[in-house]
């Protein structure tokens, strides 16, 4: 397999490609790894590499599913091109094929839109540069996601605990809250099959991609993988705060643009007396997180975009 690197100046590429169909004479279906990366030379090295030391993925007669990792670096001021093209001679011992995009504006959108319109694979998965995989969930996401049937796939969702106090304590309450606990949050990490993506074009030019792709789908087409990926939590109360703001006013806009996707919305709330255990087993992590919580409605002065989700 071979490495190849593209320059463009736009996320306004040509239309996505549907993925190829198989036929006994045709091509045999494979796997496009998606990762959007705006500069991201500390994190994308151990993405990489965990995603690398995936299990292998096979058909049923013990051939392997062709891989390709498009690496999709969009706006990069720092050395995540150097990085992926540090591992081209890794993807071609494993027998995958690694394709870079240079993409000059940074858009996270316009850099998914690019990848997809290079994208070969019936089974595509969007992973986020900071995220490492489990060693099973590249292999799980294949098998999960065999069939004619539309269906979307994640893994559960194992949060880094933070260095700081701050986030730390988020962390024990976040991790407990009604949509981690009973859904597929699919933060970081998410799949379809070729039935699937043709559910929508081109992604949207929303703050809540992974929502958007979420709600596609009901309850009963998502597929909860048993492997898990690793997770970063912003580190910081006012990171926190911005964090939690974009990532509500990504929803609000999101619902208010592609109404009819509310029909596809899960998300449960606090059972009674839910709320109140997790607060007295965990009274200072409640309280950050009300804070970080009421914060987030004021409103806001020019921020800089944070690193995480909340």
């Amino acid at each position: 397999m071979t490495q190849s690197t593209a320059t463009a100046t736009s996320p306004r590429h040509r239309p996505v490609r549907a993925p190829a169909r198989t036929s006994r004479s045709g091509p045999r279906p494979r796997i496009s790894v998606i990762i959007p990366a705006h500069n991201e030379e500390s994190y994308l090295g151990a993405c990489l590499s965990a995603l690398l030391c995936s299990a292998p993925v096979l058909f049923r007669d013990g051939q392997p599913v062709p891989v390709q990792v498009v690496v999709a670096a969009n706006g990069c001021t720092d050395r995540t091109c150097a990085v992926a093209r540090g591992f081209g001679s890794r993807m071609t011992r494993r027998g995958w094929k690694l394709v870079i995009l240079d993409i000059a504006q940074g858009s996270k959108i316009g850099a998914l839109n690019a990848a997809d319109a290079r994208a070969s694979g019936d089974v595509r998965i969007y992973l986020d540069a900071d995220v490492n995989v489990g060693p099973d969930l590249l292999r799980q996401t294949w098998e999960a996601l065999q069939g004619p049937l539309p269906r979307y796939a994640s893994g559960r969702m194992d949060i880094i605990e933070p260095a700081c106090f701050a986030s730390r304590a988020y962390r024990e309450i976040y991790r407990r809250v009604p949509f981690q606990t009973r859904t597929i949050p699919g933060a970081g990490y998410f799949a379809v099959n070729a039935a699937g993506r043709a559910r929508w074009e081109i992604f949207p030019d929303v703050i809540a991609d992974d929502l958007f792709v979420r709600l596609q789908f009901d309850k009963n087409e998502r597929i909860q993988l048993s492997d898990s990926f690793r997770w970063e939590l912003t580190e910081g109360f006012r990171a926190l705060v911005r964090v939690r703001r974009r990532q509500d006013t990504g929803t609000r806009d999101l619902l208010a643009r592609f109404p009819r996707l509310v029909a596809n919305e899960d998300k449960p709330r606090f059972e009674p007396g839910e709320l109140r255990r997790l607060a007295l087993r965990f009274p200072v992590g409640m309280a950050v997180y009300c804070a970080v919580a009421l914060m987030s409605r004021l409103p806001a002065r020019s921020e800089a975009w944070a690193r995480g989700r909340s």
